[in-house]
């Protein structure tokens, strides 16, 4: 796929929304993501000739924008920031579920609880709608491993919410 500057442009502001997302997501904080995504953007650029389709394009963005968002948590945590495995005892959470917050930012929340690869797999089930095999095949991971990603983050996701539902009317 080849692409003139406005056609470039028109690619990005296409697929912005769903990179950032995407990274946003997985980080959960907007800065980081906002300089995943423009990592994410200058990938394409060299990369886009190599893409042959739309899809094509769409399945690759959505691949990046996983990777890039969990190497920057794995940055993040080499440099002595919260780890992602910091908050699966839920210490990251507490704060936020003593004030009302919408529903969704308490998803959104309870997300980040979850191992890199496993929220990962949660976003492009839930956020983007793959099928588990279209997600083995971005992933570049068995099947079963993602099959069993989705069981075990969702069964996660329930207990988590089920614990913050009670701590908060505990509260």
């Amino acid at each position: 796929m080849d692409a003139s500057p406005q056609e470039f442009r028109a690619i990005v502001e296409r697929h912005q929304a769903r990179v950032f997302s995407i990274a946003y997501r997985i980080l959960g904080e907007s800065g980081v993501a906002e300089e995943v995504a423009q990592d994410v953007f200058l990938e394409l650029h060299r990369n886009l000739p190599r893409l042959a389709s739309e899809e094509h394009l769409t399945a690759w963005l959505r691949r990046v924008a996983c990777h890039r968002g969990t190497d920057a948590l794995r940055r993040r945590a080499a440099r002595g920031g919260m780890a992602a495995e910091e908050y699966q005892d839920g210490m990251a959470l507490r704060p936020v579920v003593r004030d009302f917050i919408p529903l969704m930012n308490r998803v959104e929340q309870l997300l980040l609880t979850l191992p890199p690869q496993q929220r990962a797999v949660m976003l492009l089930r839930y956020q983007e709608d793959l099928e588990p095999e279209d997600i083995a095949l971005e992933l570049k991971m068995p099947l079963a491993t993602v099959r069993s990603y989705l069981q075990r983050g969702v069964k996660m996701l329930r207990a988590k919410a089920d614990r913050t539902l009670k701590e908060y009317s505990r509260g």
